[in-house]
């Protein structure tokens, strides 16, 4: 039996072969790969399936702008250059939608509006839905850029001033322009990283 039955082209397009671009081709992201990012990346688990992951698409030069400022030095060309980014979010108020994504217990939209630990659910979900936007970016057939290099406090008064939301990750997306790839860096060997009880 094979260990991986995905296919190897399909393995190379998710993982093997794929990594953070940093160059990218003018062509447009459209709003159908957007649509189809999000189809694939919904499906992400989240605890409860709340479901706290918000994005925003900047697709115009000035919005991108926006969003430059407060990236770091080495992000910002990238930033620029890419045909549409995304700044990825954590909804602190997600229990609003509860009832809508788990019926069954409509009523734990009462609890998590008083819990206290309800922004850091919220920022650990919706990073895990993160993982996912990018390997979906992949499956639509383009290049991902996730960054975490930007002033987090800068941005969310930026796009988000009532408070309701807290950055988590940038990402550019498009078709990989000239030198996109840095040299792939080596990983942990399983022994190293695993263990099994």
């Amino acid at each position: 039996m094979n260990a991986i039955p995905l296919s190897h082209e399909a393995q190379e397009l998710l993982f093997l072969e794929a990594r953070s671009a940093n160059t990218f081709t003018d062509a447009p992201v459209t709003d159908g790969q957007l649509h189809a990012i999000w189809d694939l990346m919904k499906w992400a688990p989240t605890s409860g399936n709340i479901n706290p992951l918000r994005i925003l698409f900047l697709r115009s030069p000035e919005a991108r702008e926006r969003m430059v400022q407060y990236m770091s030095e080495g992000n910002q060309g990238k930033t620029r250059s890419a045909p549409m980014a995304a700044l990825l979010a954590a909804d602190r108020d997600f229990h609003e939608f509860v009832p809508q994504l788990f019926p069954d217990r409509a009523d734990q939209a009462d609890w998590y509006a008083t819990y206290e630990g309800r922004g850091e659910m919220a920022t650990f979900n919706a990073t895990l839905q993160a993982a996912y936007f990018i390997i979906a970016v992949r499956a639509v057939g383009l290049a991902a850029g996730p960054m975490s290099g930007f002033d987090y406090r800068a941005m969310d008064a930026e796009f988000f001033p009532d408070g309701r939301h807290s950055s988590v990750l940038a990402v550019n997306l498009g078709s990989p322009g000239p030198d996109a790839w840095f040299p792939r860096l080596p990983r942990l060997d399983f022994a190293q990283a695993v263990t099994v009880l």
